[in-house]
């Protein structure tokens, strides 16, 4: 059963893989299509240190219950492929907590891609970091005297950093999935989801639809800090008056809730909108404080990040109604599919993350052998399309991605702006 429906999602994604191609071949009349478009889900369960990537924190797959067995054997040190163009692929096989169930999730993706990929040129060499940044050095460093032309990984963003420095040393790129837009810069790219760019896309979807006024409610977090000051910018670019702004500890929304209540409750509140970049660990007592300080989703419409895009916070009464900016959904839907078919088990959701970059790598691969990751291959501004959307890599290392906005409604998230087909030039 599996093999056959292996060979039906072969062929769905051997259509994919050569939206890669196509992608890359018309960069220079930056024409892009979306591809196979494909979605949020974050889960939610706290993860041992290190504590990032942020976004999608949590390990299982949408829907699914926590996982703690291993989704197989931690296969760091193998080899993918047998083709001519060589790349490193470095994750926490070993690494502490989730870390390992995380890498090896991600290490399926980039198998599923290569055997998606009709005969690639790329030789992935799987290369384990242990989660920290000693280790991601000692595998960068491991990799390049092997002939490694791209680093794909590592993880967490120490290691993203470390691994960084060994690649720019020799001139070679890296495509990192850490969150910390910090440790980007040119030739260090992330290819992970940015809080930066889901808050742009809500406080500008909120704009035009007449928000005037936000309160923001923010987990006292790096995700949170950062979501913060990227609200005020926003909001400041697009108009919108930041009524209130209010930290709290973790888990501990209350006092927070009981100071800004005159703002966000009543039947006359100062502001029209609420954001709360928080996830479904946090928000079931945010949900209660905001209850009880009198806030009525029907006056003061509730945003959020993708952070929202999972079924504890699609099915809190107090978010019905509100608004998150997260990816479309439909791309990782149909790559769980495929994954499932291969594997028997279900991806992590950052597993799309793995499977874009590997598959990016054979498509530029395929056009220009072991010279294609060049910088100004990777930053074209027409950007490439991959299972999570279009995307494209900003020459500081940052990304853009192609978002939706989706709406609460009857505890199921409904899209209701979908992703741009395409990343114009300059925007």
């Amino acid at each position: 059963m599996a093999q056959a429906s292996h060979g039906t999602a072969g062929g769905l994604a051997g259509r994919a893989a050569w939206v890669f191609v196509i992608a890359g071949a018309l960069v220079l009349s930056g024409c892009v299509g979306s591809g196979s478009l494909a979605p949020p889900r974050k889960a939610s369960r706290p993860q041992p240190a290190p504590v990032e990537p942020a976004y999608a924190a949590g390990v299982t797959p949408p829907g699914a219950p926590m996982q703690d067995a291993p989704l197989g054997p931690a296969m760091a040190g193998t080899t993918i492929g047998n083709g001519p163009v060589r790349v490193a692929l470095i994750l926490p096989m070993t690494g502490a907590g989730q870390g390992a169930v995380v890498a090896q999730s991600m290490r399926n993706a980039a198998e599923l891609a290569l055997g998606e990929f009709q005969n690639s040129d790329l030789t992935l060499f799987v290369k384990d970091d242990n989660g920290t940044p000693e280790g991601a050095q000692a595998a960068a460093q491991q990799a390049l005297a092997e002939g490694a032309e791209l680093i794909i990984g590592p993880l967490f963003a120490g290691s993203v950093q470390a691994a960084g420095q060994v690649a720019r040393q020799r001139g070679k790129p890296v495509i990192g999935f850490s969150t910390d837009a910090s440790v980007a810069s040119q030739g260090v790219y992330l290819l992970s989801f940015l809080v930066q760019e889901e808050v742009d896309r809500i406080v500008s979807f909120a704009a035009t639809q007449g928000r005037r006024s936000v309160a923001a409610l923010i987990p006292e977090t790096q995700y949170g800090r950062v979501a913060g000051a990227r609200l005020q910018q926003a909001a400041a670019q697009q108009g919108i008056r930041i009524a209130a702004l209010e930290y709290y500890p973790p888990g501990q929304p209350r006092e927070a809730v009981q100071r800004m209540a005159p703002v966000i409750g009543g039947s006359a509140p100062q502001a029209d909108a609420l954001f709360l970049p928080d996830n479904g660990d946090g928000l079931p007592a945010m949900a209660q404080a905001l209850q009880m300080a009198g806030f009525d989703p029907l006056r003061v419409k509730p945003l959020g990040t993708g952070l929202w895009d999972e079924p504890r916070v699609v099915a809190l009464p107090i978010l019905q109604g509100g608004w998150f900016a997260a990816p479309d959904k439909r791309g990782f839907t149909a790559f769980a599919e495929r994954y499932r078919a291969r594997f028997n088990v279900d991806p992590i959701r950052l597993a799309t993350l793995s499977y874009d970059a590997v598959t990016l790598a054979a498509a530029l691969a395929r056009m220009q052998g072991a010279q294609a990751f060049t910088d100004a291959m990777l930053t074209n501004p027409a950007g490439f399309a991959g299972a999570d959307g279009v995307f494209r890599f900003n020459p500081d290392g940052t990304n853009d991605r192609a978002l939706t906005v989706q709406e609460i409604r009857g505890g199921a998230a409904v899209a209701i702006s979908g992703a741009p087909r395409t990343l114009v030039a300059g925007n």
